[in-house]
């Protein structure tokens, strides 16, 4: 909780790569090229091995594919490469061990390897469930012995989005419920004395997906268990969203000291991700170094298995039910105009002369000792530091920020609201008690450490156990990144205290790294991917591979440009039915591949129309979307 430690796993074997313990987070990424074009295969191979990836997924969604894959392996090995491969494995058995017997890891889904999804509630009596387990080991104990006999190293590899009906019945659509589908194959892979072994605990939903890998270690840990870890958020997406998305997850865990290699699930091609998860991993390289944070004095006050926002007092429109609010920082432009709020979400119309608010409008701007000579919107407040604002006449919806001791000498201070500025040394037990009952006051958690979060989230729990439910913002500082190491780190740093609960708003102040307007592009991004505050359409897009029955970045784009104004929709867009109707349970509608130019179109978990033709079907969800009555027309 407060001082950077990687978890120390076993060491597993992947061909020539050594992977947990104390080798370094290593990256991986999966084709999206189909299995039987073999030099196709091996050329993005080529250029993904190049881009940095280390192990290369291959999917074989039949023994046809997998007895590629051995084809696949001698052509890298002609030209030079012996990365080991990873055969991706759902519903055919019989592939996955024809692969560990040419190739050196397999990947099966323990939803859909032994089992089939037809999302039926089964009430199962303690006997009958011991008998589905024992059909269970039936059908997984022979790969368990090959990959044994041959030295492959294995993935169970858990989806939120694929869990079986037999699970869901027995655990719920829960991060239990991923935990112990992966432990029931586990468990088999052990009475066999097998160990070679990694596991996973994937989900589009952050907060989810960050749950069960918690919940996974906490039980290893009380059985002595120590499997290394594959990071992934499952349908991230592309571009901004896709990242910012990817590091919500990923970071957090990181940020706990596990995981012991990345896939970043983009919706491009996959080279794209390496840098991506490169970017992720190395930042953990120096990490011990930080400056020491006080070790806890007490349990932990919340469950990190379960989200639950911590509970503040309401001041104003910040804390409470409120959504978490976003501060810009202009403390820094030289020239502060109406137009300069247009990076902000405001838009100011010199002809009307009146405002217009985008979804991405932020709550509070930050002018520090700036001033500015015309009218702001009614929905923006204006935050001074305190000697500025003492000077300032016009008090409406102007507010100071204090630092710390500072707030308790103010001669004046704000009737509404009053932000007061604390570190870590700041926030004694002393100054807790003194400031938790000033009803006008909002804190801003800052820190300077380069283990960021965990400084933080120390901070929030601080204020738990001494009873202070004062809203606090979570304020981090950047300078020198550029753009992808901003969004990055910014997402991991805040992401991680949101996924925990933490935080009435965000303040991201940045020097010499990105734009006003990517900043809060970013802020914004962040909120909408750990779930905290939904701004804009969601899209849960899978990364393409090797099942994909249509051009999923070309659709995903035609799809975005008809459904982006939609606030608060998520539309997941599946390439195959491997995991698309379970992640259409995470999703308000769903467009999913079920044949060359066919497609599916879900609400919800429940398939509306079936095979309709590629051509059509954007048209087709626009009307589905029309008929529950989630429809608006676009203001563009």
């Amino acid at each position: 909780m407060t001082e950077y430690s990687r978890f120390l796993t076993r060491e597993v074997n992947i061909g020539d790569l050594k992977l947990g313990a104390h080798n370094p987070i290593r990256i991986q990424s999966m084709t999206t090229t189909d299995t039987m074009d073999t030099i196709g295969t091996v050329e993005q191979s080529i250029r993904m091995i190049n881009a940095g990836c280390e192990l290369v997924r291959i999917t074989a969604p039949s023994l046809n594919e997998a007895k590629n894959l051995e084809l696949i392996k001698k052509e890298l090995k002609a030209r030079g490469y012996n990365t080991p491969i990873c055969a991706d494995i759902h519903f055919t058995p019989n592939a996955a061990e024809f692969a560990a017997r040419v190739i050196e890891k397999v990947r099966v889904n323990p939803g859909n390897y032994a089992d089939k999804k037809k999302f039926e509630t089964i009430d199962y009596t303690d006997s009958a469930y011991e008998a589905e387990l024992d059909r269970i080991r039936n059908r997984f104990t022979p790969l368990v012995k090959i990959c044994k006999e041959y030295g492959t190293a294995m993935r169970i590899g858990t989806n939120h989005g694929s869990l079986s009906d037999r699970i869901l019945s027995r655990y719920g659509d829960t991060p239990l419920g991923m935990v112990e589908s992966a432990l029931e194959f586990l468990r088999i892979c052990e009475d066999n004395n097998f160990y070679n072994i990694v596991i996973s605990m994937k989900a589009s939903n952050t907060q989810v997906m960050v749950q069960a890998y918690r919940l996974l270690v906490a039980k290893m840990m009380e059985t002595n268990r120590n499997y290394p870890l594959h990071l992934g958020v499952t349908e991230a997406g592309d571009g901004e969203d896709g990242r910012i998305k990817s590091a919500v997850g990923i970071g957090t865990l990181l940020e706990d000291g596990l995981g012991d290699t990345i896939r970043v699930s983009l919706t491009e091609e996959p080279e794209f991700e390496m840098p991506v998860a490169k970017m992720l991993a190395e930042r953990y390289t120096k990490r011990k170094e930080h400056k020491i944070i006080k070790a806890l004095e007490s349990e932990i006050p919340y469950s990190p298995y379960d989200h639950s926002r911590r509970a503040s007092r309401e001041v104003i429109n910040i804390g409470k039910s409120n959504v978490p609010r976003v501060i810009a920082d202009y403390s820094m432009k030289e020239e502060i105009t109406a137009a300069s709020l247009f990076g902000v979400g405001y838009n100011y119309s010199v002809p009307l002369d009146k405002w217009n608010l985008t979804d991405l409008a932020v709550d509070y701007v930050f002018l520090g000792d700036k001033n500015i000579d015309f009218e702001i919107p009614g929905t923006l407040g204006l935050i001074f530091n305190s000697e500025n604002w003492l000077k300032n006449k016009n008090k409406e919806r102007h507010y100071p920020l204090f630092c710390g001791e500072e707030y308790f000498r103010a001669p004046e201070k704000s009737q509404h609201l009053n932000f007061v500025a604390v570190d870590i040394d700041t926030l004694t037990k002393d100054f807790i008690g003194r400031i938790k009952n000033e009803n006008k006051v909002c804190l801003v958690l800052d820190s300077f450490n380069k283990h960021t979060m965990p400084e933080l989230r120390r901070m929030g729990i601080e204020l738990m156990d001494n009873n202070c439910d004062l809203p606090f913002i979570i304020k981090c500082n950047y300078a020198g990144l550029n753009e992808s190491e901003f969004q990055l780190y910014s997402s991991t740093d805040m992401g991680g205290m949101l996924i925990d609960g933490f935080g009435d708003g965000i303040w991201i102040k940045q020097k010499d790294c990105v734009s006003t307007q990517v900043c809060n592009s970013t802020a914004f991004g962040i909120l909408q991917a750990s779930r905290t505050r939904i701004s804009k359409t969601e899209y849960i897009s899978c990364p393409s591979c090797g099942r994909t029955l249509f051009d999923l970045q070309e659709t995903t784009q035609k799809i975005r440009e008809r459904t982006d104004h939609l606030k608060g929709i998520k539309i997941g867009i599946m390439g195959c039915i491997v995991n698309g109707p379970g992640e259409m349970a995470d999703a308000d509608y769903g467009y999913v591949g079920t044949g060359p130019g066919k497609i599916s179109l879900y609400k919800g978990k429940e398939v509306v129309k079936k095979n309709v033709t590629s051509e059509t079907a954007v048209d087709e969800l626009i009307n589905l979307i029309r008929e529950h009555g989630d429809w608006v027309e676009n203001p563009n």
